[in-house]
């Protein structure tokens, strides 16, 4: 089998703007296998509430960085930086294109910027992406690795709020209510992971202290400030091609013409 030394795609983007099904659609056509770059979806457990593609949506594509860790464990960008160089290197070697698609920016920017953690202190190396405050405010960041060729999703403001609101309406479900309750009796609240998710405003309604709907627009509102958090990372990053969600696949594809 032949080595593909081609580019690692990667397409990023805000939440709910179709980065999955994006990159699953591009792995069927060029033979892609998908490295997720979601610091939720790293979590086992946190199925529907992190929007992790299940079985059926990952349509016969493997895929990697899912379901590495239990809530509460430490996992870090240096943790998922080697991870998936790892995973791109036996991609590669069975002859298949690594796409990877996530919406984390500092776990993207660590692995096409090619930070080095070496010189981080224990605690740094090993604290998690929202509390490594030197890792975000790397100074000497370089040139981008020629390696990566690194596309991005975008969505008018008003778009995207709908999307993500559509989105969390469908996901709160008997399913949700029976995941959270789950997460809460064998985790509680004492992790990043559970306050940084769907689960806490779930919580709230399962407890009474809050009504179904205005669980469900706090849980917008929350998903859509994180969304802008993301899109103010990545527009760092002036390597990026941006497209609507209907050019992207044609995009891509140009490169494997």
């Amino acid at each position: 089998m032949q080595t593909y030394n081609g580019p690692v795609i990667v397409i990023v983007g805000p939440t709910a703007s179709g980065k999955t099904g994006a990159a699953i659609a591009l792995a069927k056509k060029v033979g892609g296998e998908i490295i997720s770059a979601d610091s939720r979806a790293i979590y086992k457990y946190m199925d529907i509430g992190t929007a992790k593609p299940n079985l059926e949506e990952q349509d016969g594509i493997p895929h990697f960085g899912i379901d590495l860790v239990e809530p509460g464990e430490r996992f870090t960008v240096a943790d998922f930086k080697e991870y998936c160089e790892q995973k791109i290197s036996e991609i590669r070697a069975r002859g298949h294109v690594p796409i990877v698609a996530g919406g984390t920016g500092l776990y993207v920017d660590a692995l096409v910027f090619d930070y080095k953690f070496d010189g981080l202190s224990k605690d740094d190396k090993h604290g998690t992406p929202e509390g490594n405050k030197e890792a975000q405010e790397y100074k000497d960041r370089k040139e981008m690795s020629k390696d990566f060729k690194v596309f991005g999703i975008s969505w008018e403001t008003d778009e995207l709020r709908e999307r993500i609101a559509e989105r969390m309406r469908g996901m709160y479900s008997p399913e949700l209510f029976d995941e959270t309750k789950f997460l809460v009796d064998k985790y509680g609240f004492g992790s990043q992971a559970m306050k940084s998710n769907v689960y806490q405003f779930v919580d709230k309604y399962l407890r009474g202290e809050c009504t179904l709907d205005e669980a469900i627009e706090q849980s917008i509102y929350d998903d859509f400030h994180l969304a802008k958090k993301q899109m103010t990372w990545f527009k760092r990053n002036k390597n990026i091609e941006w497209c609507r969600l209907n050019k992207i696949e044609n995009a891509i594809l140009s490169l494997f013409a």
